[in-house]
């Protein structure tokens, strides 16, 4: 079962190669991005059911991936937000958990789990 994807990414060939990743990969469909705090905020509030994963990098054209997951705090329970970083250190960590991150990937070096929990997502979508 496909399962909707919303990305987060300002660097638009990262945002390229994510979308062809999730799509052939993970069996997302990429349905929307954004590439900065507001446009990503804005979306998600006229979107609200129109997404089963959102995935944000920490670092954006304008503003921060963190507002955006402050965004997402009032999702339903099967929406899951994932932070996909290369600032991966043990603080940034614990701040995306503590404002509502389901879970936090390395850009360089955990692709796998990242694939492990698109996995789950899928599994776990209603219906």
């Amino acid at each position: 079962m496909t399962f909707k994807a919303y990305l987060v990414e300002d660097s638009p060939v990262i945002r390229e190669n994510l979308v062809g990743f999730l799509e052939d990969v993970t069996d997302a469909k990429v349905v929307a991005s954004a590439s900065t705090e507001e446009e990503a905020v804005a979306w998600l509030h006229q979107h609200t059911g129109d997404w089963d994963l959102t995935i944000v990098d920490l670092f954006l054209r304008r503003g921060n991936g963190l507002g955006v997951i402050r965004a997402c705090r009032h999702r339903a329970p099967h929406q899951k937000v994932i932070v996909l970083s290369n600032y991966a250190n043990a603080a940034m960590r614990e701040r995306s958990r503590q404002l509502g991150a389901d879970a936090f990937f390395d850009k360089s070096a955990e692709l796998d789990q990242l694939v492990d929990f698109c996995a789950q997502v899928r599994a776990s979508l209603p219906g």
